[in-house]
């Protein structure tokens, strides 16, 4: 992606925050009462490891891997309880942590001082996000309990990097794609994969390059299935579930998580 694009998430994701971004105690008080198996693996590849977060399903069936990608703040509360209720719909759900190694003391995006993570994460190396990408992806399909079949979904920055990372794996079933800007357009050709698009009503920098997305994967050949939900912000997910969520986030959290298990589901 371009140093450009970056920097405007950057501005827009901050600008999206709130006091309970960082926090997220509602988010740690859910995920301590989850009855699933849950694990940090180390994934090594070259000379990086990169902390993951690994969780479990309940049931006796081998079940496809969802690879999830943190927003920019980095591995926070939410995205792991966002993780845990990606198993509980069926899953073995990997999220890595994108900054590991990169913190203070050599730690992961837990390490940083507060506020940090977003810089650091701006700042990462797409060919490394790549390559972590892959690793973890390439870890859970050998998993025992895998059934083979991958997808990806992202969110905020992860959503730009989910839709990047359809550019670079040719055996995706799916990417999901929440209020994350597009790839560059010689790259669509490479997609293999449907992609999904789950947008904001009140997003208006994100929803801006809807319409030329939908041109380019025409254009490439390519599946792009975008669904705005009106009066939603960016990081309605996530906003959609604090305590302080407005009406309108809600029901696009609610809308936009019953499409994505439909479409996993296929």
């Amino acid at each position: 992606m371009k140093r450009l694009t970056f920097v405007g998430l950057l501005v827009l994701c901050t600008l999206s925050a709130s006091p309970f971004t960082l926090a997220q105690d509602w988010a740690k008080a859910t995920l301590e009462k989850s009855p699933r198996h849950r694990e940090w693996v180390t994934v090594k590849h070259g000379d990086r490891s990169v902390e993951t977060l690994l969780v479990y399903p309940e049931g006796k069936n081998k079940t496809p891997v969802v690879v999830v990608i943190h927003e920019i703040f980095g591995m926070t509360d939410w995205v792991e309880d966002l993780a845990d209720q990606v198993a509980a719909a069926g899953y073995i759900t990997v999220a890595p942590d994108l900054l590991s190694g990169l913190g203070p003391n050599g730690g992961r995006s837990s390490s940083f001082p507060e506020g940090k993570t977003m810089e650091a994460v701006s700042h990462l190396n797409a060919d490394q996000i790549t390559a972590d990408l892959n690793a973890v992806a390439d870890y859970a399909l050998k998993l025992p309990a895998s059934s083979g079949k991958l997808f990806v979904a992202g969110f905020c920055w992860g959503g730009s990097q989910s839709f990047r990372f359809a550019t670079n794996r040719a055996d995706l079933a799916a990417a999901f794609v929440f209020y994350g800007g597009p790839p560059d357009k010689d790259a669509m050709a490479h997609i293999k994969a449907p992609v999904y698009g789950f947008y904001g009503g009140n997003d208006a920098r994100i929803g801006a390059t809807i319409p030329d997305t939908i041109t380019a994967m025409k254009a490439a050949r390519r599946t792009y299935e975008p669904v705005t939900y009106e009066g939603a912000g960016h990081g309605f997910m996530r906003a959609g579930e604090a305590p302080d969520a407005s009406d309108a986030n809600k029901k696009a959290r609610t809308d936009a998580w019953d499409r994505w298990k439909s479409l996993l589901s296929k």
